[in-house]
């Protein structure tokens, strides 16, 4: 997923470079590469603590084939935490769910769905990319 994130940057960045894209609106070309270069994953906010994988996989599958979904859990408590994420086997897919599931009710909750992000290294870590 990063190395797609920074291949579509540095595409995106070409073409400003070159002035293919000054000619166009800069809001719906926004919008386009957003859609272009979004991952598959989606990050689910705002999940009741009733929810788990498989409900949460279900509540997706509507929207094609759902190819993980995983409730992160309290190490602790061993409780939701209230956040999750899908992943999808196509970019369609994940768009039609995002905008189809934002902010809707599920399990008497209204959820939060957007495009999961790359976590960043924690701080210490070492770097294995190098």
């Amino acid at each position: 997923m990063a190395f797609s994130s920074k291949a579509c940057g540095l595409v995106r960045k070409s073409l400003c470079n070159s002035g293919v894209l000054q000619s166009r609106p800069a809001p719906s070309m926004h919008m386009f590469n957003a859609m272009r270069c979004m991952a598959t994953k989606l990050f689910i906010g705002g999940l009741s603590f009733g929810t788990d994988d498989q409900t949460l996989k279900e509540a997706f599958s509507d929207f094609g084939e759902v190819t993980e979904a995983r409730v992160i859990m309290d190490r602790m408590s061993g409780r939701s935490r209230g956040f999750g994420f899908i992943g999808f086997s196509t970019d369609e897919a994940a768009i039609q769910a995002m905008s189809s599931m934002d902010g809707k009710e599920l399990h008497g909750r209204n959820i939060r769905v957007s495009v999961a992000n790359d976590r960043p290294p924690a701080f210490g870590a070492p770097d294995l990319n190098n």
